[in-house]
């Protein structure tokens, strides 16, 4: 970690004993994750979107908007930030929150810029950006340009790609590595994100025999590194808590308890990374050391082979 000026803050080279953390294409991630369900026996179909949902006594049908339904003992939403389900199990739930920055990432070549396999980097100043050498010689980017106005993801597309670059060109003007990285890059390989947004404390995660897991009903914004990591740890609390007791209510009732701190707390601090990458936190951040920086996210462990009590 760097501030804009290139003198380094902080170095961290990993936890004694775990693992190092792995960055690797989304769809990638997307596909071992659909692979093992399916290998599992898991049907997956797809073309389907959720209008409604009715309970009954023994289970709850799903209604599709092509008019199939299908019918199980619970309803699980796992269908993101702007989750259906979310708003079946509360009609007022708030929905994603804005995070002030927009998002953006692309490929630099021969920009003079080092960098170690391996390791990621975080260079913050006027705003943010972060890299790493990408497995063809390639510097991967992705760059923070803070906006007042929300806007939408759609809206964000519609400005040609150049466009933005030029901006965060200007921006980044005179911040090492950041004008570098930006100055070797080409539009055509530009990464279009879009508004960094975040899930607010949901009052309920779950009603009857429909829950939520992870980003419907937590999620972080991409600061926090954590969308996908968060999201698997609530489906494996979920999975115990559906084993171990008797009742949907039970099971969601201790689902929620084992995760609700837990995932607040993480979205909170990346609500306050999101200030530094605005530019609302000055040139040098405040760095904690690294263990308690990451320590409570990275060393968090789960039993699968302990039983939930359910009290």
């Amino acid at each position: 970690m760097a501030d804009g000026g290139g003198n380094q803050l902080a170095h961290f080279g990993g936890f004694p004993g775990l693992p190092a953390s792995v960055a690797m294409p989304r769809a990638e991630l997307f596909r071992a994750l659909a692979d093992h369900a399916l290998a599992g026996g898991v049907s997956i179909e797809y073309g389907k979107r959720l209008v409604g949902a009715e309970e009954t006594p023994d289970g709850v049908t799903a209604t599709f908007s092509d008019d199939t339904t299908a019918t199980a003992d619970v309803l699980i939403g796992a269908d993101g930030i702007r989750s259906t389900v979310r708003t079946l199990i509360d009609p007022d739930a708030p929905g994603p929150e804005y995070g002030g920055v927009l998002s953006f990432g692309g490929f630099s070549s021969d920009s003079g810029v080092q960098a170690e396999p391996g390791t990621m980097y975080f260079a913050f100043g006027r705003t943010f950006i972060g890299y790493w050498l990408y497995s063809d010689g390639r510097i991967c980017w992705f760059a923070s340009l803070p906006q007042a106005e929300p806007l939408t993801y759609a809206e964000v597309l519609s400005v040609p790609a150049a466009d933005w670059l030029a901006r965060l060109r200007d921006l980044y003007a005179g911040h090492v590595p950041g004008e570098n990285l930006l100055a070797r890059s080409d539009p055509q390989d530009m990464m279009i994100v879009g508004p960094m947004e975040r899930m607010p404390s949901l009052p309920r995660w779950h009603r009857g025999r429909m829950v939520l897991v992870g980003d419907s009903a937590h999620a972080p914004s991409s600061s926090s590194g954590q969308g996908a990591s968060q999201a698997i740890e609530s489906a494996v609390e979920l999975a115990r808590c559906l084993r171990d007791l008797p009742t949907p209510a039970a099971a969601f009732t201790a689902y929620e308890n084992l995760r609700r701190a837990r995932v607040e707390m993480i979205s909170g601090g990346a609500a306050a990374t999101n200030k530094a990458k605005s530019g609302q936190a000055g040139d040098k951040p405040a760095m904690p050391a690294p263990e308690q920086m990451f320590g409570p996210v990275h060393r968090h462990h789960i039993d699968w082979h302990e039983t939930v009590s359910g009290e």
